[in-house]
């Protein structure tokens, strides 16, 4: 693989070898999938260090908040430096921030590490971008959509992986493995990640302050980030009460059960290119409206599972997965090939305000969610996320309502 590409070959919109894809794909999902790694491993962190139901709540949290932070402070760059540059220094913070959470003595210092890496793994929300910059116009949903496949996919199956080495091996091994993957993925990303010509000379300050003009001139940009920061909500309080909730009677699994549910929600991912070619050919407004509602329908589905025995509970929790996995994932892909579209030159700062939006939400999840888990039990749960998407639903309807007029 080539390891650099001139100004001129890298034109916008000037296309990209299906190596590139797959080194991007796999690159964003390496990378994203640091932040979720946590998540089925929970239960078994909360004994190690001694931490309560409520307390093991923040290390996704804090993990969410520093993605967004990363997204917020540093994304913007990539309008301004060479994206390349950008993306290989975070994949060495990232290496080292793995392995400063693997090594953790103490809660407190696992909160820290986390944070850390959920700043570093925002790598991903680079190299999204990136792709996009390469797409040709008429091609740009299929082209997010299979980038975004390999980032879902990290998100999902992370959990799969997680689980089952934490059970075996401990839930430090994980992060030392991870820290191996992404010192490996750097390597990679050095050899054959091309060169960004920037799109602004903007200061760092005025880059920074320019995000919220960008909010205010399109309205587009803002139903985006508030519907998609609704469906994230519920998506970050189901994953981070599982493993606590399925640890519980009558379950009483471990966390290999907990990441298989990564499984299911496979399908979310890869039906991203098939979102991606829809949005190309239908137009994303549509997607969005069909993904929130099935969203909406998958968590409230899961109030129905308390009426069945054991085995009928994990299947109605299992195709719930499926269903709101699908729909907040398809959602995520329409929603991004509207962001992107709206101001090619500033496509990183247009990016870093939807995905900052969008993991506030998942935090303010993992914290709510845990919190309903303690207080109401898994009702709580249905309850937060089953209105958070119907939120999200009503947002989009009315987008249309306002189009229309």
């Amino acid at each position: 693989m080539t390891a650099i590409l001139t100004t001129h070959e890298h034109a916008e919109g000037g296309g990209l070898s299906s190596g590139l894809t797959v080194l991007l794909a796999t690159g964003a999902g390496l990378a994203v999938a640091s932040n979720y790694y946590c998540q089925p491993m929970l239960a078994v962190i909360a004994a190690d260090l001694h931490a309560s139901d409520r307390m093991i709540g923040f290390v996704p949290m804090v993990s969410q908040l520093g993605y967004a932070s990363g997204i917020l402070l540093l994304a913007p760059l990539g309008d301004r430096v060479d994206r390349r540059r950008i993306i290989l220094a975070k994949a060495a913070l990232l290496t080292v921030a793995l392995l400063i959470a693997a090594s953790a003595p103490s809660f407190g210092a696992l909160l820290l590490g986390n944070l850390v890496i959920g700043i570093a793994a925002s790598i991903a929300q680079d190299i999204v971008p990136a792709a996009a910059s390469l797409a040709p116009p008429e091609a740009r949903g299929r082209t997010v959509g299979k980038v975004m496949t390999g980032l879902l996919l990290g998100i999902l199956l992370s959990r799969v992986v997680a689980g089952v080495v934490a059970e075996h091996l401990g839930w430090r091994a994980m992060y030392v493995a991870a820290a191996g993957a992404v010192a490996l993925l750097g390597v990679a990303l050095h050899r054959g990640l091309p060169r960004f010509v920037p799109t602004s000379d903007l200061p760092y300050r005025a880059l920074l302050g320019s995000l919220a003009t960008l909010w205010r001139q399109h309205p587009e940009l803002r139903r985006a980030s508030i519907a998609h920061a609704f469906l994230a909500l519920p998506f970050g309080a189901f994953w981070s009460t599982l493993a606590v909730y399925l640890h519980r009677p009558p379950f009483e699994l471990g966390s290999t059960a907990a990441g298989a549910f990564g499984l299911a929600g496979a399908a979310g991912a890869l039906a991203a290119p098939i979102s991606g070619r829809l949005s190309d050919r239908r137009g994303p407004e549509l997607v969005t409206r069909l993904t929130a509602g099935l969203a909406a329908m998958s968590f409230a589905s899961m109030a129905l599972a308390p009426l069945f025995p054991v085995a009928g509970q994990l299947a109605i929790l299992a195709l719930a997965t499926v269903g709101f996995d699908l729909g907040v994932q398809a959602a995520q892909i329409a929603h991004q090939t509207i962001v992107y579209g709206i101001e090619p030159a500033a496509r990183s700062r247009l990016n870093a305000i939807f995905m900052v939006t969008m993991f506030l939400g998942m935090a303010s999840g993992g914290a709510l969610g845990t919190q309903a888990l303690a207080r109401w039990g898994w009702p709580g749960v249905v309850v937060l996320t089953t209105t958070s998407a119907v939120i999200a639903l009503a947002v989009r309807l009315r987008g249309r309502v306002t189009q229309a007029r």
